[in-house]
C-alpha cells in the first residue's frame, strides 16, 4: 500500500464567518477532509512595526500533504487578510480507520 503524507494546516481568520466560509470550500472541494473551527483565540503578533493583537478564529484542517499547495490556492481566494496564516504540521500517527476516511473523503 502506498504511504500518504497527512497534515493538519492551521489558519486563523477575521472572524467565525470567514471561518466557516473558507472551511465549507476546503470540505465542498474535497481538498480537507475534515476542519474544525476555534471560534475565538486572541493573537498577538507584530504588524508593520507594531505590536498587536486581535481577537480571530482559528481553522484546525486535516488533509493529505500532497493537496497543500490547492488549500493555500482556495484559502487565498476567500481570506480577508492580505497575508493570511497558513501553516501545514505533519501528522506523525494515528488512527488507522480515521486515516483511511481521510483519504475516502478527498481527492
Amino acid at each position: 500500500m502506498e504511504q500518504k503524507s497527512y497534515i493538519v494546516v492551521l489558519i486563523t481568520a477575521k472572524d467565525q464567518e470567514e471561518a466557516q466560509k473558507i472551511a465549507k470550500s476546503l470540505v465542498k472541494k474535497r481538498e480537507a477532509a475534515c476542519v474544525n473551527i476555534i471560534p475565538s483565540v486572541s493573537s498577538h503578533f507584530w504588524w508593520k512595526d507594531k505590536l498587536d493583537n486581535t481577537d480571530e478564529s482559528l481553522l484546525i484542517v486535516k488533509t493529505r500533504e500532497s493537496l497543500l499547495p490547492e488549500v493555500i490556492k482556495s484559502v487565498k481566494k476567500i481570506h480577508s487578510y492580505r497575508i493570511p496564516e497558513i501553516i501545514a504540521l505533519p501528522i506523525v500517527g494515528g488512527s488507522r480507520d480515521y486515516l483511511e476516511w481521510m483519504d475516502s473523503e478527498i481527492i
